[in-house]
């Protein structure tokens, strides 16, 4: 069970109106790398995994939504004040046409989020190798989206979310340890 407390994870603040960088950002939002897909793939994983590392993959699985939630917060704020010509000199100006400003869950090249990105192999060493590259491929993301962006408040935000995806790296890795060890102890999976 969860329980939503009515707060972001981290404040999410942006300087300026930037269409531009509300398109980098969905990437974030909607895409392979994603935290939509980042929370899914924890989330289905858990059913399949140890009890010892099932805890681990339902808690950083929630954590993905709550960042989900600030990358949505900073789209938001990004466009919320935009023209139609703003989205269109952006690169949405398809995004324009079929949503306006509201949030869909899509990558920077306008490709609708599919479940095709999550995967789940049901072997707890190899599902957690693919979380390894899942978060180090989200974390470099956020460290592309930060080179690109010239706005401080917003790499405040994009700098924390790219640091909890350091930390995720480092809980999936020591769950594959674990799971070696058990692996070779007991001669299982």
């Amino acid at each position: 069970m969860w329980y939503y407390e009515k707060k972001l994870q981290y404040p999410v603040k942006v300087s300026v109106c930037n269409p531009h960088l509300a398109k980098l950002l969905t990437e974030q939002y909607g895409g392979a790398d994603g935290e939509l897909s980042a929370a899914l793939r924890y989330l289905n994983q858990r059913y399949t995994i140890p009890d010892k590392v099932a805890g681990l993959l339902n808690d950083i699985g929630t954590e993905e939504f709550a960042h989900l939630e600030m990358i949505a917060t900073m789209i938001y704020k990004l466009t919320k004040d935009a023209t139609a010509e703003q989205m269109d000199e952006a690169g949405l100006g398809g995004h324009y046409t079929g949503h306006s400003l509201a949030l869909f869950p899509e990558n920077t090249d306008r490709t609708p989020w599919t479940a095709s990105y999550i995967q789940a192999k049901g072997d707890p060493i190899a599902d957690l190798y693919e979380d390894i590259a899942a978060e180090e491929k989200a974390r470099a993301t956020y460290q592309w989206i930060i080179n690109l962006s010239d706005d401080p408040d917003l790499n405040d935000g994009l700098s924390y979310l790219r640091e909890r995806e350091v930390v995720h790296s480092m809980r999936f890795r020591e769950a594959v340890e674990l799971l070696k060890e058990e692996r070779d102890r007991k001669k299982i999976f």
